[in-house]
């Protein structure tokens, strides 16, 4: 197994890989939507999960954040450190569930970087578009909007892999006021969009995953469904959870009890 016969493999499934750089055109009248994301062996995985759910997860994560934005993913880049503990079968089913999750999203994979490490090191970059000035921000929530959630909470512990909600997110350009998708628990993401937006919020109903805890909900994370607000009277997909309202920019109360914006933080964890 070489670095050559890895990228000549992928070659065969993504043509757009090929010399130093991908050379992809610019589509017209669009704003680019660029984003990162890293996932570390004993950070977001451990090894005892498979191969092919590991390249999954790490790929969806980056096209949720898309979806936020209510944009299309167009172009992928993966750089992989291998660690010791990975072969050829390994790399195989990595890429595979690599290529399920970009296939959905109609999305090509054109480059990347393969090196190693002693531990499984992964790093998505994701290009994608969006009508020019028309991206769905987190500033945009104003007082009287409705609050609503694309889908029920419940973290990781309660759900099976990640879904991002593309089509969803399409769907809310031109009618959302803000969005974003829902990472480290509904408490701290609400409480980032509040600030953003100079806003409070009061949540009056938090649908529930199977098995799931409101406490779950709340402050898990890993749910990557999109929380967004509309202008009042607005019919809107989703489920209705609360409103945007008057108050110290940030604040947010569940049936009138304050809600402590606490969710998972990487900054915190590690320190």
């Amino acid at each position: 197994m070489t670095e050559d016969s890895i990228i000549a493999k992928l070659r065969r499934r993504f043509p757009l890989i090929g010399d130093d750089c991908a050379v992809i055109p610019s589509p017209t009248g669009q704003d680019l939507l660029l984003k990162a994301d890293l996932s570390i062996e004993g950070v977001h995985f451990t090894r005892e999960k498979s191969a092919e759910e590991i390249g999954a997860r790490a790929v969806a994560r980056s096209l949720s954040d898309i979806a936020a934005m209510g944009g299309t993913p167009l172009y992928c880049l993966i750089s992989l450190a291998l660690a010791p503990w990975t072969n050829a079968q390994w790399i195989d089913g990595f890429y595979r569930g690599v290529y399920k999750l970009l296939r959905k999203g109609k999305t090509s994979l054109a480059g990347g970087d393969i090196s190693h490490a002693d531990q499984l090191i992964c790093d998505v970059v994701l290009c994608g578009s969006v009508a020019k000035g028309k991206a769905l921000l987190r500033s945009g929530a104003r007082v009287g909007d409705a609050l609503y959630v694309s889908g029920p909470l419940g973290g990781w512990r309660n759900k099976r892999g990640i879904v991002p909600r593309l089509e969803f997110g399409r769907k809310l350009l031109g009618l959302a006021t803000a969005c974003m998708d829902i990472s480290d628990g509904l408490a701290l993401d609400l409480h980032r969009m509040c600030k953003a937006s100079g806003v409070a919020a009061e949540l009056d109903n938090l649908p529930l995953l199977k098995g799931a805890t409101l406490d779950q909900a709340l402050h898990d994370g890993e749910d990557y469904e999109l929380l967004y607000t509309v202008p009042p009277r607005t019919k809107a997909p989703g489920i209705r959870i609360g409103s945007i309202t008057k108050g110290k920019p940030g604040s947010v109360r569940f049936q009138g009890r304050v809600v402590r914006p606490i969710g998972y933080d990487h900054t915190r964890q590690h320190s």
